[in-house]
């Protein structure tokens, strides 16, 4: 080795010229790394993510109670009848005007005519203070000019058995939406 002038020793470093192959992108482990922490991450969130059906059940129903309060308010305000008419073997909800002769005729809002239930959510019954509960064919509810007359229930239910219950209070023109099959006595 060489001595420096203060005497000490200093190292000769070589420097070799070896090509180093460089490469843009991931290698076999790294991406099945990275896979494997999504599946991860899929497998404990997916099972908390809300169904599309649960979301439709829960969706009817608020579109329903809307559907309500907006009836009602129409009554109210245009000091007009209506009849709310509910069949429980289709699932459809439609809305008729009513004349001061007692004969129907459809409304012209095109948001009372639209249908507020889902495909696939039906009516599993409905529960009124004057016909008691009701588990098949029609049941029209009457919208006077002081609102709804009678208290209601409407129970909806999903093709997987889930049930949100719709509940309307006369006089005060509030409705409630509850998930679950609530239990009231007529």
């Amino acid at each position: 080795m060489p001595i420096s002038r203060a005497g000490t020793c200093t190292k000769v470093h070589r420097t070799s010229h070896v090509a180093r192959r460089t490469s843009s992108g991931f290698t076999l482990m790294e991406l099945a790394v990275v896979i494997a922490v999504i599946a991860l991450v899929a497998a404990l969130v997916f099972p908390l993510l809300p169904s599309t059906e649960a979301t439709e059940l829960r969706s009817s129903a608020r579109i329903l109670a809307a559907r309500i309060r907006y009836l009602q308010d129409q009554a109210i305000s245009s000091k007009t009848s209506y009849r709310l008419h509910l069949a429980l073997t289709d699932a459809t909800v439609s809305v008729m005007k009513l004349a001061a002769d007692g004969s129907e005729t459809p409304t012209t809002d095109n948001l009372l005519n639209r249908q507020p239930l889902a495909e696939g959510i039906t009516m599993a019954d409905i529960v009124t203070s004057g016909a008691g509960k009701v588990s098949e064919g029609e049941t029209v509810i009457n919208f006077g000019p002081a609102g709804l007359g009678e208290f209601l229930v409407i129970h909806l239910k999903s093709q997987g058995g889930r049930f949100f219950t719709v509940m309307a209070y006369p006089a005060s023109g509030i409705v409630k939406v509850f998930e679950g099959y609530q239990e009231v006595a007529p």
